[in-house]
């Protein structure tokens, strides 16, 4: 079976998960049946979902009539007629392995042959789940994270009998239903994230309870000094202490004292009023700045990061679906195996042996895998690989952002943090400058810049991920914006959705500017004590009048694409549907114009807006006489003459 036969999607389950994903599935265009033991459970899921369409197209996160969405929806009680004419089954049931393995086994008699049984288990054996069936070649893992509708990841797992046919299937149904896919290649307990994220909560528990650190320590300082949306214990209180302590349990590894204190007094975190803070009498997380100075981060990353590397090693997924699952399963402002590269890994490595010889815990005992890195040279940046290669062999793998140079000479850039609204962080700006940077410009003629996603452009710059940079170090976060500014080549911005802040900056550092109607453009950083860097407060002044300029920064304000085309900050403003057509007709002027002739006006006149208008005229007139002698020129004189389309190779 294909994805095109996929036509009808059966969700078993009408509870918060249940109803997200169908959700989900409906709004991408299928038919879905959506069952629950009893009706009261399946008209309360129905409900749900209509309020949560009404929500989104309230605030235009959907262009779907929300009626229409709706009548893709049916409901039912009886299993057998849920499943009856469905292609595709995605089983929510709790997470009990007897209640999963009879539904599987029902399934088995139920569904159509050809049906793909996908459970959404974010814990057990998806080969165990397989084994109730008479095809476990069809049954596979669909990790959706809550809320389904919010949380773009989807982690796919194979069970031991899972298909190739099979998971490539439901990664394509993930991706059609506008879904991050990764894939988990074997049944290991806690899949990806959850494998990685355990020793997050884990070790700070460790460390406070040999008295090490403090509970407000460790969360302040894996906020705000390394980027992390949450503190371990916030964490732990918001999902519940009693769950990591279980997964604990089912997994034989010791229980770190203050997690058992916690839960044999029933404080279990927001949802009892206290945990590791109060909630009924207090006032939650208490947790400032500065007091995790002390803390050693380190050694919680490096068990992270081991716990990766396992992963990696096992042949159990890829460092990209790694840290791809982190930053959108888990909100990490970057993925561990990118992390361990910056730090180094002989640097992990040296911190994991320390530890493991000091304590003796299996817990710091290396991975074999990440030794086998260290031992072969592969430590990282510095050295030109490690978990991802840094153009020490001539490539470079990159994290934040996809680039494809097509056979025309258009380098298309998208800048790759959508659960992030595409935000620039130091490693992504870093990114852009090396791309530039090592690009053949010869190859080149036009370089074009957009969001991932369908929300953002880009929103501003990642305040998270500066939290240890020094007051110095910000003085030169401008150079992305300036390789931008002057790369040889026109480049263009697409811009859909939100661009503030850091993103308008570089969409200003472009030499064009084209954006959907319902766009949005700003300068928020006075708003946080700041101004406009990357060049926008420069920009800005020689783009639009002094008082426009100041507006913009000053207020802090947005404004529409139609405002900032009138204003001059865009080229063009254009209703959604006719955007891929203007950017196609901006984009094959440029590539068919001359390119040489092109670089000489971008510089000219970049050159000449911060000159006397004699000075401007001379670097013209020099342009000019460069010109006149080139292959091209010839070119475009012969063709006006012949009345033909000019063919120009940038001789």
């Amino acid at each position: 079976m294909e994805l095109g036969d996929v036509q009808r999607v059966a969700v078993l389950g009408a509870g918060n998960m249940g109803h997200g994903i169908a959700e989900v599935v409906a709004l991408a265009g299928y038919d879905v049946r959506m069952r629950d033991i009893e009706e009261d459970i399946v008209r309360e899921g129905y409900e749900s979902i209509a309020w949560s369409l009404e929500k989104l197209a309230e605030k235009g996160l959907i262009d779907q009539d929300p009626e229409e969405v709706l009548s893709r929806i049916d409901t039912a009680v009886d299993l057998g007629e849920t499943v009856a004419d469905a292609d595709f089954v995605v089983e929510v049931a709790p997470e009990r392995m007897d209640l999963k393995r009879e539904i599987f086994a029902e399934l088995d008699d139920l569904a159509p042959e050809h049906a793909i049984l996908a459970s959404n288990t974010s814990s057990l054996s998806i080969t165990e789940i397989a084994s109730a069936t008479s095809r476990p070649e069809q049954v596979v893992g669909m990790h959706f994270f809550n809320p389904p509708v919010k949380m773009d990841l989807v982690e796919v797992i194979y069970g031991e009998r899972t298909t190739d046919e099979t998971a490539e299937l439901a990664y394509a149904f993930v991706e059609s239903i506008d879904k991050t896919p990764i894939y988990v290649r074997k049944d290991v307990n806690g899949f990806v994230v959850n494998s990685v994220l355990g020793p997050f909560g884990d070790e700070a528990a460790w460390m406070v309870s040999e008295g090490e650190a403090t509970i407000e320590g460790a969360d302040a300082a894996m906020v705000h000094r390394k980027g992390y949306p949450m503190g371990p214990f916030e964490l732990s209180d918001l999902t519940g202490i009693d769950i990591g302590y279980h997964v604990r349990k089912e997994a034989g590894k010791p229980i770190p004292p203050i997690v058992q204190e916690k839960v044999d007094a029933g404080d279990l975190g927001r949802k009892t009023g206290r945990g590791y803070y109060e909630y009924e009498e207090g006032d939650g997380p208490t947790y400032e700045p500065g007091d995790g100075e002390g803390f050693d981060t380190l050694r919680v990353e490096a068990r992270m990061i081991n716990e990766a590397a396992k992963l990696v090693g096992n042949d159990v997924a890829t460092a990209e679906a790694i840290d791809t699952g982190m930053r959108l399963g888990g909100g990490y402002p970057e993925g561990p195996c990118r992390r361990a590269d910056k730090y180094g890994l002989d640097t992990v490595l040296d911190k994991l042996r320390t530890l493991h010889e000091e304590t003796g815990e299996a817990r710091y005992e290396p991975a074999d895998y990440l030794v086998e890195l260290v031992e072969s040279g592969r430590t990282g940046e510095e050295a030109g690989a490690g978990f991802y290669d840094y153009g020490g062999d001539g490539g470079r793998d990159y994290q934040f952002l996809n680039h494809e140079l097509d056979d025309r000479g258009v380098l298309a850039v998208e800048l790759d943090r959508p659960e992030r609204l595409n935000a620039l962080s130091q490693d992504l700006m870093e990114e852009i400058t090396h791309l530039l940077n090592d690009a053949d410009a010869e190859e080149v003629r036009c370089v074009t810049f957009e969001g991932a996603g369908d929300r953002a452009f880009s929103a501003g710059a990642d305040i998270g991920g500066f939290g240890e940079l020094r007051p110095t170090d910000a003085m030169d976060v401008t150079e992305m914006f300036e390789t931008v500014a002057s790369f040889p080549r026109p480049t263009i911005a697409k811009i859909d959705g939100y661009c503030l802040g850091g993103g308008h900056e570089l969409a200003l550092a472009c030499d064009l500017r084209i954006a959907t109607a319902d766009s949005e453009f700003g300068f928020p950083e006075i708003t946080l004590g700041l101004i406009p860097g990357g060049g926008g407060t420069q920009r800005a002044m020689r783009m639009l009048t002094e008082c426009r300029a100041k507006e913009l920064v000053f207020r802090g304000n947005r404004i529409d694409a139609e405002r900032a085309e009138e204003w001059g900050l865009i080229n063009r403003a254009v209703d959604g549907e006719e955007f891929d057509d203007v950017v196609a007709e901006f984009v094959d002027d440029v590539v068919e114009g001359p390119p040489i002739a092109l670089e000489v006006a971008k510089s000219v006149m970049d050159e000449g807006a911060d000159a006397s208008l004699d000075a401007g005229l001379k670097l013209e007139s020099q342009g000019f006489g460069l010109l006149i002698s080139t292959d091209d020129a010839a070119e475009g004189t012969a063709a006006f003459a012949e009345k033909r389309d000019p063919e120009f190779e940038g001789r």
